[in-house]
């Protein structure tokens, strides 16, 4: 069986599957932040932040900084290039598919979502 656990893009893909993760990835675009101060935009205990930090590190999406008496957290900037680029992949296909398909969910009686 395969352990697709040590594969980069599929770490990337579990990590982004929760919302407060695909949050805090957020917060740290914008800026590097402590662990405390990302706790603080949560109603959650400062142990499951950094669970939450932890599998973020392990997929390689941020860093933490020890400064001090302070971990900081910073977004790896190339981190989601992998999953950027296999997904950027899908949207390369030839229009006469798309009609193709098109036609084939007309068929089926599913009506295009607008």
């Amino acid at each position: 069986m395969v352990d697709y656990s040590k594969n980069p893009l599929d770490l990337a893909f579990a990590a982004l599957a929760d919302q407060t993760r695909r949050a805090i990835l957020g917060q740290l675009l914008e800026r590097d932040l402590t662990v405390k101060s990302v706790a603080e935009s949560y109603d959650m205990s400062l142990a499951a932040v950094s669970k939450h930090l932890q599998i973020l590190g392990r997929a390689g999406l941020i860093r933490q900084v020890k400064q001090g008496r302070e971990k900081i957290c910073q977004l790896e900037p190339d981190a989601l290039r992998s999953a950027s680029l296999w997904m950027e992949s899908f949207g390369f296909f030839p229009s006469a598919f798309l009609d193709d398909v098109e036609e084939e969910l007309e068929v089926l009686g599913i009506s295009q979502v607008s």
